[in-house]
């Protein structure tokens, strides 16, 4: 077997989505044994050494760090991911990008578009490789529905729907701002349900069924005020808690997006449903191996909704697990784009989502909160190409 070539990575942010990039990391030597480039854990930054330290030690990273610039700085590293609070993702990105440093972003690309704008401008200039975590394209049931779509299947598309719901911010009492609640802080997240969840939607929508064109959009902030976690003040929710759009397509279907945080009972249902002239699917991520398909051309007397359970090696990706039959789960989709990563880098394409597709769907949740502030219906200028 030749060598490898190292790529070190620097991860920034060691909260849930620090663990799971990292797991991914581990997971590539052994299930894409094949790759030219491996991995190599370098160093680990947060701004609570003892944090950083204790991260470090317990994912395998060589080193820690409480300071982002010193590591961005660091000549053993070649891949900066970032993977902190929305409103650094642009000051952070943007150094990496004149330091040379390969890119990996968690999503959203940023709090608003002019802040995205700044990123792809930077990451053109300095011609670097990079990526947006929208792992939810990794499912394979969700990948898998992208090439039946793709294959024409379906036929002609009028209906794309989709939905997140979640529950934990019901609470009045659960603060904003801070290390666990920044998402509810506008100043650190941009936006609520729209930037956070929507924007997985989002992706994967325009992914499997090209540009969306206008939206028109409600939102609603059920709770108006919250204590701030770190001044202790009582203060204005800048947020959205819940958000409804519809929209039209490029290939003119129709579009249905709902997410809120407030559907009691649920703490991520996240499905969509596309509807065909010839055929329809539908996914769920609480059952994420399987992807449901309805075919028109079935006899008559057979004809109904089939569940296809996505766990045959001739299946995306399924060939690096288990046999027929044995499931996967949600952590294996970011083993997928970080190995997906890697064989760009021997390959020389680019890794979708790119830093320019990700900008896109920034232009669809624009839109969508100043449809929502305005009343009206919002062009979103995408150019979907993605």
């Amino acid at each position: 077997m030749s060598e490898k070539k190292e790529i070190r990575i620097a991860l920034i942010g060691t909260g849930l989505m620090g663990r799971t990039h990292s797991n991914g990391y581990n997971r590539i030597t052994n299930f894409f044994p094949e790759l030219e480039y491996t991995p190599v854990l370098k160093v680990a930054c947060s701004r609570n050494a003892e944090k950083a330290k204790a991260f470090a030690e317990q994912w395998g990273y060589e080193s820690f760090e409480t300071d982002w610039k010193k590591v961005i700085a660091r000549d053993d590293v070649d891949a900066v991911d970032i993977c902190t609070a929305n409103d650094t993702h642009a000051e952070i990105a943007i150094a990496a990008a004149a330091a040379g440093k390969m890119i990996l972003c968690e999503k959203p690309l940023a709090r608003t578009l002019a802040e995205a704008k700044t990123m792809v401008d930077a990451i053109e200039k300095a011609g670097v490789k990079n990526t947006v975590w929208y792992n939810y394209r990794r499912v394979p049931a969700v990948t898998l529905a992208k090439q039946i779509v793709d294959s024409g299947k379906l036929g002609r598309i009028f209906h794309y729907r989709a939905n997140f719901l979640q529950d934990w911010t019901i609470n009045p009492d659960v603060p904003q701002g801070g290390t666990a609640t920044w998402r509810l802080d506008v100043d650190a997240a941009g936006s609520g349900v729209t930037g956070d969840l929507l924007a997985h939607c989002i992706d994967t929508a325009m992914w499997i069924n090209g540009g969306i064109k206008d939206v028109s959009a409600v939102t609603e902030t059920f709770i108006k005020e919250r204590v701030h976690a770190g001044s202790g003040e009582v203060q204005k929710v800048g947020i959205d808690d819940a958000c409804i759009f519809h929209c039209h397509f490029d290939n003119g279907s129709l579009g249905l997006f709902e997410s809120t945080r407030y559907a009691r009972g649920h703490k991520a249902l996240y499905t969509f449903e596309i509807n065909g002239e010839h055929a329809s699917i539908r996914w769920d991520l609480h059952d994420l191996n399987r992807l449901e398909y309805f075919d028109h051309s079935d006899e008559s007397i057979v004809r109904g909704w089939r569940s296809i359970l996505v766990t045959d090696g001739d299946q995306p990706y399924m060939k690096r697990w288990w046999i027929p039959g044995t499931s996967i789960g949600y952590e294996h989709s970011f083993i997928h784009q970080a190995a997906d990563f890697f064989e760009s880098l021997q390959t020389g394409e680019p890794c979708s989502p790119t830093f320019k597709d990700a900008y896109e769907t920034q232009k669809v949740c624009e839109a969508v909160l100043d449809s929502a502030a305005s009343k009206s219906w919002k062009d979103t200028g995408v150019t979907w190409e993605g």
